[in-house]
């Protein structure tokens, strides 16, 4: 149902090809994989080109597109992961390996300070790099689950019906998650 808006085909490769790659690589971590999703991405644009109803720009449709391929790779990777690591609500077991009995954080567990030093763009570099590898040590749920809240800075509610969770189970992965990051970047930044 194209309204009126001549989609240019021949020229998404080279307009739109950096730019979804380097938003798939992003998300995926994996250089391979993220080419694999953009050409799945253009393949399913063009088998359905003529739903493009022009409302937004082709590059805002063709990175729709590629979210859902992304989604879609994270749920297959998921798939009975979520029933194993967080079927079962918040467990009281889990916060007693970072707080004592009073809810404060216990001495070994505690946050400490990050340094902050005067250049920052190697502080900034630096940080990213350490994210990325503490990010690829969540379980792939968790990865996803954390992308698109933080990341894409997608609401709860929809992450919860993209990824086929429950509200609590979003709640437990995200808290998980952070904790998981925060003893990460402790031992590694």
């Amino acid at each position: 149902m194209n309204s009126g808006r001549t989609i240019q085909v021949n020229d998404w490769v080279k307009e739109y090809a950096d730019y979804l790659f380097h938003f798939a690589n992003q998300r995926v971590d994996d250089p391979e994989l993220a080419n694999d999703l953009v050409q799945d991405t253009f393949l399913s644009a063009l088998e359905n080109k003529d739903k493009f109803e022009g409302r937004s720009s082709e590059l805002t449709w063709l990175r729709t597109i590629l979210k859902n391929k992304i989604i879609d790779y994270y749920r297959k990777k998921s798939s009975g992961l979520n029933k194993l690591m967080v079927d079962a609500s918040y467990h009281k077991e889990d916060a007693n390996d970072f707080f004592d009995e009073n809810g404060i954080w216990k001495e070994e567990f505690a946050p400490r300070p990050f340094y902050t030093g005067a250049d920052e763009k190697l502080h900034s570099k630096e940080f990213y790099k350490v994210l990325e590898y503490c990010m690829k040590k969540l379980p792939a749920l968790w990865n996803a689950v954390f992308s698109m809240k933080h990341i894409d800075e997608e609401d709860s509610s929809i992450i919860c019906k993209t990824m086929r969770i429950s509200n609590s189970n979003y709640w437990v992965i995200i808290h998980r998650a952070k904790l998981n990051l925060r003893d990460c970047f402790q031992n590694n930044w």
